[in-house]
């Protein structure tokens, strides 16, 4: 290169959405070798020698532009192509202005405008369309002061910027505030918290968002539903960007108005509204005569009216398209009103709102109109005793009507309808419309009802009640008469309410609502005041025909309440419990009821065959166990029992067993169900024991499955939970000791969660067990993986407990678990206080290693009460911790000691490890807190913190309000979480 010739000169040019930079010296093009070395380090603009500390093809890449370049004519020259995303960065770090080419300082004052309305967070994102791609970016939005600013620098651009390039000065400016601000959330690693939903509209705004915050703009393409959820988060996000420009935003619907008189026009308008504020509207033909309410909905500016113009213009286009009859409103002088007569009005109604639907255009109009409700309703009164039913049931009759829209029609008047093939009726002073299916089969449903059910028993009723029958096609609805006591505010009412079987039945006969009654002559001994009420809400359902479950909390005396009842009631009673209460029942019915005579069927000398028949059947009471009754069930089904008692229920909470099969064989007039936990796992175990109880009540197990287990344990449905205590309240009858108006005796009891933290080697052990369940998660399927992850679950919860524990090495003990040193800190306290205390633990060996661990650091020698523990042994252990002998500390299997066993003694209970069903905890914790306790239940639930046992705590917690318990005995639930949510709940978290 010559040495005289002038020096090339760095300039931009705007072309195709991008900045190109290049050399010039008035006479060349620079080289691309000039442009790769940082420009030569030569002179921006003649006059200087510092320039950018990057050259620009750090930025972007190299190629070809074709420029007029006056009298040199049009020539390609060697170019940097920068994005708008690069061109930012790359201008904004620009050197003094008088070290510039006019074109690039041009460019850079626009840069450092940007920069500015960036600061100041005055943009908005938008989603369009660019050729065959979808994209998101940040666009400016603009003061006056800000515009007049822009105007001006458009004014003041040095032809070369816009050399061959249709863009205008807005276009740039709005790339370079896009592209910065992608260079700001890039750097930054934005990412929007949208929480963990995973529906379409919450995918759609991820998939928005991500392409804001990264160099390319396109968002990822996607289903049809999926495409049409970012077309509908494009549409928030410009009528957000143009409220912030002060422009109206406004939304097309159609408004049908209806007539007072039959012979009246119907009317249809179509009008704009306000997208934020309903209450602003205006009508097509308000818009074109520039009327008040237009004008009020354009801001007040008659410039702004050509904004309300254009979404008029829409709505006219998507109107006239969808729906043919209103195609005239397309016209050129017509202004958006339509009368219709009763024919075209019932045209329109019964094809229009699918139309506009379609068009995603709004409809306005009497709902009952466009989409009319047809049920079935029937009123409840009491039927007339009938003496003949004797102790199967009462009734009660129904008076059966057709209703639309809370409107009565008369069967006349459903027949006339059909048969005239008319959907528009004015009944009253309103219009109603009947689709013509929907009236065939309400007629066909009326029609049955009244056939069928104008009598019904009380389960029959309940479950109408309950919404239990019908279809979302055709409901089935019931009430109660007025004159059964339903208003509040009438005396009368209420005096009829106290006399009402239906009012106490369907009020589902709350406890403290319930009258006492006073035990039979006969009964030795005296029932508490909860004890007597309990006796009337038996009576009360054996009047009426149905069973129930009394749910109280173990301790409360549900035997002797029961026992109370079948004195009230002439035999035979079948008992049916488990082998290791037979004897207690036998025992309380010689106690409470000695006049009653008592049969224990069971054992190798028990009555079988037909001669049974006749012992049994003229008993009083017979007691028999879950595991004989499928063996001598052709015996014990063929007598008609007065009243079947299951106590301990939760034995039949799964209904394929045998002992569930055969008590659904039994016939009696009254099954009543006792039980302390009457959802131990799931829901569905309520199903199984009311189901024993009332078959039918709840419908199917697979309905019960998916209109209410599903929607309550997975979904949290307050609906579904509402519908079942609805459906469940008059037959479960449960109290708690916590009530103090039961029991002001009974001690308070103190539960408190004692945190422990992990040793380095627990949480070393810990953590390899996890990494390595999260890989099996993730490559496992179906039994295999639901294996894996329980066999890893186990694991976690015995590191938590001990390495020793999970190792199985017989290694030392002291000094290498954070629970055990807790542990051993609560022991002192306790044994420095001279308390007594039970240990309960879920794991044989764990009870093992406690035991050896007392002996070597306190010196004592704990028994160890588990499965394996004799009869005779097992009451002397019991016996000598009652009376205060030997250790202070009785460890116990939780399964092994978690029923049956009377352990007042103690005031301290420790739950080593967690079970996760809480119902099973709070049996074992009753050892202690019952009838006979005279001092505070303190209870400590040992929890390694920040692992699997702290995470699932809190689910138990949340899953209290499901029902008492809803988490399953075990962690067999636990194997069908997803991987993220599986890593959600074990991953260890270090407590800070």
């Amino acid at each position: 290169m010559s040495r005289d010739r002038a020096p090339y000169v760095a300039q931009g040019t705007w072309r195709s959405g991008a900045l190109h930079v290049w050399g010039w010296n008035g006479d060349s093009a620079a080289s691309a070798a000039w442009l790769y070395g940082g420009f030569g380090r030569s002179q921006w603009s003649g006059r200087g020698e510092q320039g950018w500390h990057d050259t620009p093809i750090s930025y972007g890449e190299l190629g070809r532009i074709q420029l007029e370049l006056g009298d040199a004519g049009q020539k390609g020259v060697p170019a940097v192509r920068l994005d708008p995303f690069g061109a930012a960065v790359w201008l904004s770090e620009t050197p003094s202005g008088d070290q510039l080419s006019a074109s690039l300082a041009w460019f850079a004052r626009l840069t450092q405008f940007a920069v500015r309305i960036v600061a100041a967070r005055r943009l908005v994102p938008e989603v369009l369309d660019e050729g065959p791609f979808t994209v998101a970016r940040w666009r400016p939005v603009l003061t006056d002061a800000q515009q007049e600013a822009l105007d001006h620098a458009a004014a003041s651009a040095p032809p070369i910027c816009r050399n061959g390039s249709s863009a205008t000065t807005f276009d740039i400016f709005a790339a370079l505030v896009d592209g910065l601000s992608r260079s700001v959330l890039h750097h930054a690693g934005w990412k929007p918290d949208l929480g963990r939903k995973r529906s379409l509209e919450v995918q759609a705004a991820r998939g928005v968002f991500a392409a804001l915050a990264k160099p390319d703009p396109v968002v990822r393409s996607g289903s049809d539903e999926f495409e049409r959820a970012v077309a509908e988060t494009s549409g928030v996000l410009d009528r957000h960007r143009r409220r912030l420009g002060g422009e109206p935003v406004v939304r097309g619907r159609v408004r049908l108005t209806i007539p007072d008189d039959a012979h009246d026009p119907w009317v249809i308008d179509l009008e704009l509204v306000d997208d934020a504020d309903p209450g602003r509207w205006c009508t097509v033909a308000d818009l074109r005569a520039e009327a008040a309410r237009a004008l009020d909905l354009a801001g007040g500016s008659v410039a702004r009216l050509g904004a309300l113009h254009e979404e008029a213009e829409r709505l006219v286009t998507a109107v006239a398209g969808a729906v043919p009859m209103l195609e005239q409103v397309a016209e050129a002088d017509h202004d958006g009103h339509v009368e219709l007569d009763i024919e075209e009005a019932d045209e329109f109604i019964d094809q229009a709102p699918l139309q506009l639907e379609q068009a995603n255009v709004e409809l306005i109009g009497p709902e009952h109109l466009i989409r009319a409700k047809v049920s079935v309703k029937g009123t409840a009164s009491e039927g007339p005793t009938d003496d003949r039913r004797g102790r199967f049931g009462k009734e009660a009759l129904v008076e059966w009507q057709a209703v639309i829209d809370e409107t009565p029609i008369s069967a006349a008047d459903l027949e006339r309808a059909e048969a005239a093939g008319v959907s528009l009726l004015r009944t009253g002073h309103r219009w109603v419309r009947i689709d013509t299916a929907a009236l065939r089969k309400a007629r066909k449903t009326l029609s049955e009802q009244v056939e069928e059910k104008s009598s019904i028993s009380a389960l029959e009723l309940l479950r109408l009640l309950s919404g239990a029958e019908g279809d979302d096609e055709m409901p089935i609805e019931l009430e109660l008469a007025d004159e059964l006591g339903l208003a509040a505010d009438d005396a009368a009412a209420d005096d009829a309410a106290d006399a009402s079987w239906l009012h106490e039945l369907v009020a589902g006969l709350p406890d403290d609502r319930l009258e006492e009654t006073s035990e039979a002559d006969g009964f030795v001994g005296e029932l508490r005041h909860y004890q007597r009420r309990a006796l009337s809400w038996m009576q009360f359902l054996a009047r009426t025909g149905l069973g129930g479950c009394l749910a109280d909390d173990m301790g409360l005396g549900k035997t002797a309440t029961t026992l109370a009842h079948l004195l009230e009631r002439p035999g035979p009673h079948l008992v049916v419990c488990p082998l290791s209460v037979v004897h207690n029942w036998e025992a309380e019915a010689h106690r409470f009821t000695p006049g009653h005579t008592v049969i224990v069927h069971h054992g190798s000398d028990r009555h079988q065959g037909e001669p049974a028949l006749f012992g049994l059947a003229d008993a009083d009471i017979v007691i028999t166990t879950y595991g004989l009754l499928p063996r001598d069930l052709e015996s014990l089904a063929e007598i008609d029992w007065t009243t079947v008692v299951l106590d301990e229920a939760q034995m039949i909470k799964n209904p394929a067993t045998k002992a569930a099969k055969a008590v659904r064989k039994l016939r009696a007039a009254q099954k009543l169900a006792l039980t302390g936990t009457p959802v131990e796992n799931r829901l569905s175990e309520l199903w199984a024991i009311l189901d024993a109880c009332n078959p039918g009540l709840l419908g199917s197990q697979q309905r019960f499955r998916e209109e209410f287990a599903t929607a309550i344990e997975r979904n949290n449905s307050e609906e579904a939970a509402a519908r079942l205590r609805q459906l469940t309240q008059p037959f479960v009858l449960r109290r708690t000791k916590a009530d103090k108006r039961l029991l002001p005796d009974l001690p308070d009891k103190i539960e408190q969660i004692a945190y422990a933290q992990l040793t380095k080697e627990q949480a070393t052990l810990y953590q390899g067990v996890v990494d390595q369940l999260l890989v099996d998660a993730k490559d496992l399927e179906g039994m295999q993986r639901r294996g894996r992850v329980l066999a890893a679950l186990t694991r976690l919860k015995q590191i938590c407990n001990h390495p020793a524990h999970a190792l199985k090495d017989g290694s030392r003990l002291a000094g290498r678990s954070g629970k055990l040193n807790r542990f051993d800190e609560l022991i002192t306290e306790l044994l420095d206080v001279d308390e007594r205390a039970l240990v309960f633990t879920q794991f044989r060996e764990m009870g093992d290693l406690l035991q050896v661990h007392l002996q070597s650091r306190f010196e004592i020698d704990a028994p160890f009460l588990h499965g394996g523990v004799s009869k005779n042994r097992r009451d002397r252990m019991v016996a000598e911790f009652q009376e205060g002998l030997g250790a202070p500390l009785l460890i116990v299997s939780l399964k092994a000691g978690g029923t049956g066993l009377n352990l007042t003694a103690a005031s301290q209970v420790i739950h080593y490890d967690r079970w996760w069903n809480p119902a099973v905890e709070d049996q074992a914790t009753d050892r202690a807190w019952r009838m006979g306790q005279k001092r505070t239940v303190n209870v400590h639930k040992l929890v390694c913190q920040g692992t699997v046992e702290e995470r699932i705590g809190q689910v138990i917690d949340e899953k209290r309000a499901i029902a008492d318990a809803v988490i399953g005995s075990g962690e067999a639930w636990l194997s069908e979480l997803s991987t993220d949510e599986l890593a959600d709940l074990v991953t260890l978290e270090v407590p800070r």
